[in-house]
């Protein structure tokens, strides 16, 4: 009965978290999280937390795949779940999600260091990473065979 309710979790976060309205609007997160620690405002960064954690499950699942964010998020948990991939490692396009982690950590170091011009370079890096590496997803996604 817990494998069917963990089942029916993951099932329910993803069906809500591929709402393009859940994606879009986690994409500025990290740079809402690095410029709270930038400015030491730790109630911002705990409000980016809880916005992370409950995200998903705010909103309905959509109607239909039209919206490329919605194809990004199935096409993450088709990578993990079906293809049975790792989301980060030295093979691509994993490399690209490896890297743009490394660019939050750095923008987060830089936040710290309250060094700006560093701090927004890591989110810049760290967000068109990940957005590069979506999109590699997608375009398997919408490529597989038995589509």
């Amino acid at each position: 009965m817990v494998g069917g309710t963990i089942d029916q979790f993951d099932d329910r976060f993803w069906n809500r978290h591929s709402n393009p309205k859940s994606g879009w609007t986690r994409v500025p997160l990290g740079a809402v999280i690095v410029y709270a620690i930038y400015r030491r405002n730790w109630r911002m960064v705990g409000a980016a937390l809880a916005w992370t954690a409950i995200n998903p499950f705010l909103f309905s699942p959509p109607e239909t795949e039209d919206a490329w964010m919605t194809r990004a998020v199935l096409a993450e948990r088709w990578w993990i779940r079906e293809e049975s991939n790792p989301t980060v490692g030295l093979d691509y396009p994993n490399v690209c999600n490896t890297v743009g982690a490394l660019g939050f950590v750095y923008a987060l170091y830089a936040a710290w260091r309250r060094s700006p011009k560093e701090a927004t370079l890591g989110v810049v890096v760290s967000v068109g990473l990940k957005l590069w590496w979506l999109r590699v997803l997608v375009k398997h996604y919408d490529e597989r065979p038995d589509r």
